[in-house]
């Protein structure tokens, strides 16, 4: 493959410490590349090094002559005297950009539901970062530098630009280098991952998924050497200790020999882990919304819904900005009376929502981190173990010099992984979590969902990050035209009538911000009778023996990637990618499977 740009003994070091040290990397034609790392190791600022935005300190970044770069960061500034238009295509003539397929393609993704003459200043922050993406995009880049693309992005828009950027060149030639916390666009664009850590990159092969195994291996092998060098370590020290003084200062080259592996030992990675905490006892009834209806003249925001949510219960929320989500949370947790209806709650019920505006640490923005968990108890018990609040906040992640830290100097992840240690710790039995995901890097990510995959409350669930979504839930909803409907095909079928709305002009077609029509996906599926209702059963019989046989084959799969040498990359990207193909092609059998299920029914 062609070489497109390439960095050679990076250093780049701020006064408080050193960024990169001595790094070199390179991108290929074809290459497609995901950054994953903890906040504030260096992500975006490897990606303004490799766009010419910043300088090293040392090293240098080169580039092929003809290549171009486009780089979207997080804090692009569109002119606010442009129009929308003027923001995306300049001075273009429409007929221009009216004519080039890439140009329209985009428009409809992203910004389908702002008005062309609208001026940036009149955007709200999520409008313009879509058109800021969308100027990007109109263009020809040999490489695209993506910062957080999917921020501001709803689980459609994430989709859309996921099959965009796989399409937009072919396999072997163009670049894209994307950082990003949503893991599912991570293993849906990249066929390689840089992990940034330590003042280094670390190459994987393969997606967000394949990077994790290998990770996970990588960990395995450095913990048998670590235990083989503690072993020695306490044998060395041992040996030191016996017989008579005068042998600590004989065989100095012992003594060196501790000191050397002593010297040698990597520093701790922070050990990002949430514990389960107790959770008060939640009763048979927890929240019931009977026949309610929420209006805000001259809109009905939600209609006649009905809802049993039971002890226990996992779902998640799904919908179009404006559709009515955050109305329905409200309603769960008795922020919004409904116009009509009523809603029920239990005796025992105990809600918390983890909101998107750090409102529960508005009080103790002056305190440090310590005092604000120790104002609510002396000790608390996580994992059977009675642990002081510095135990406690250092498995969340916080160093020591965090601790002292005022919680207004912390990162908005710090500030994040507090906030839901808050709302934890006052024992709620049923938790609302709206957007949960921002400001947290994909290990943070990894713990909280280790924490909500125990958690044994009630869960609600609103985010447009579909890995979440699918990791702690086990049922979906969407707000769709003003009613809840369930989703037993999850986040494809979501997407797919969501697709049937567009294509057939329901409400939801004209503006992202109104609310979808679910009827207008429904009538879209025509009723079968004579012939075809017989040829459709035939198919429905035959999916599932082919669902059955590749079952099996993953199952087989999986066995040989678990028995393959873990140090054979390019072996393991192998198997790791006939398993991606194998579950591409059961997501397309179960839609096909639900569609007809759909017309058998009518």
């Amino acid at each position: 493959m062609a070489h497109l740009l390439g960095a050679e003994s990076l250093h780049l070091e701020y006064p408080t410490r050193v960024i990169f040290d001595s790094v070199t990397i390179g991108i290929n034609e074809g290459d497609r590349i995901g950054i994953v790392g903890r906040n504030g190791d260096g992500k975006s600022t490897l990606l303004s090094l490799l766009a010419g935005r910043i300088q090293p300190d040392a090293g240098r970044v080169t580039r092929r002559r003809d290549v171009t770069v486009g780089m979207l960061d997080q804090g692009d500034e569109l002119d606010q005297t442009l129009t929308v238009g003027q923001a995306i295509v300049g001075d273009q003539e429409e007929h221009v950009w009216a004519g080039d397929a890439r140009v329209r393609d985009v428009l409809a993704g992203l910004v389908s539901d702002i008005r062309w003459e609208a001026t940036v200043a009149e955007l709200s922050g999520g409008q313009r970062r879509r058109v800021a993406l969308a100027a990007l995009l109109v263009h020809d880049h040999d490489i695209l530098f993506l910062d957080e693309p999917t921020n501001h992005l709803d689980i459609e828009g994430v989709a859309w630009l996921a099959a965009h950027l796989k399409t937009r060149w072919t396999a072997t030639s163009g670049g894209l280098v994307v950082v990003t916390h949503d893991r599912w666009f991570l293993d849906e664009v990249s066929t390689a991952t840089w992990e940034v850590h330590d003042r280094l990159i670390e190459p994987f092969e393969g997606g967000y998924a394949a990077y994790i195994l290998q990770r996970v291996e990588r960990d395995r092998m450095a913990a048998v050497v670590e235990n083989k060098r503690q072993n020695l370590m306490r044998k060395e020290l041992a040996w030191l200790r016996r017989g008579a003084p005068a042998r600590t200062s004989k065989p100095k080259f012992r003594m060196d020999a501790a000191a050397e592996l002593i010297a040698d030992e990597p520093p701790v990675r922070n050990a990002v882990e949430l514990s389960q905490m107790a959770t008060a006892r939640l009763g048979k009834d927890v929240v019931d919304l009977l026949d309610t209806t929420v209006i805000y003249p001259p809109k009905t925001v939600l209609r006649d819904i009905e809802w049993r949510i039971a002890p226990g219960e996992r779902t998640g929320i799904l919908g179009v900005n404006g559709a009515g989500k955050s109305t329905l949370l409200g309603l769960i947790a008795g922020t919004v009376q409904p116009t009509s209806g009523r809603v029920k709650r239990g005796k025992t019920v105990q809600i918390a929502t983890l909101t998107q505006q750090l409102s529960e640490l508005d009080d103790v923005m002056e305190d440090r981190v310590s005092e604000v968990i120790a104002g609510k108890r002396t000790t608390y018990v996580a994992g059977g173990k009675e642990m002081t609040p510095g135990q406690l906040l250092e498995r969340l992640g916080f160093t020591n010099a965090q601790l002292s830290t005022p919680v207004k100097d912390l990162s908005g992840g710090q500030k994040r992984r507090l906030q839901l240690l808050l709302i934890l710790l006052d024992e709620p039995n049923v938790l609302i979590l709206d957007e949960p995901t921002n400001d947290l890097d994909t290990d943070m990510l990894a713990a909280m969902e280790d924490l909500l995959d125990s958690w044994p409350g009630t869960l609600i669930v609103v985010s447009h990050d579909r890995y979440l979504i699918e990791r702690v839930t086990d049922q979906q909803y969407a707000v769709m035209d003003a009613s809840l409907r369930h989703l037993p095909g999850g986040v494809d079928e979501y997407l797919r009538l969501r697709k049937g709305q567009l294509a057939t002009g329901g409400p939801a077609a004209t503006a992202a911000a109104g609310a979808p029509s679910a009827g207008a996906a429904a009538s879209a599926v025509p009723a079968l009778s004579g012939a075809a209702l017989r040829a459709a059963e035939k198919e429905v019989s035959s999916i599932d023996r082919r669902l059955g046989k590749l079952a099996d084959q993953v199952a087989a799969t999986h066995e040989r990637l678990a028995q393959h040498d873990q140090s054979d990359y390019e072996g393991i990207g192998v198997i790791s990618g006939e398993l991606r193909a194998l579950e591409a092609e059961i997501a397309t059998l179960e839609t096909r499977w639900l569609e007809l299920s759909e017309q058998l029914e009518k």
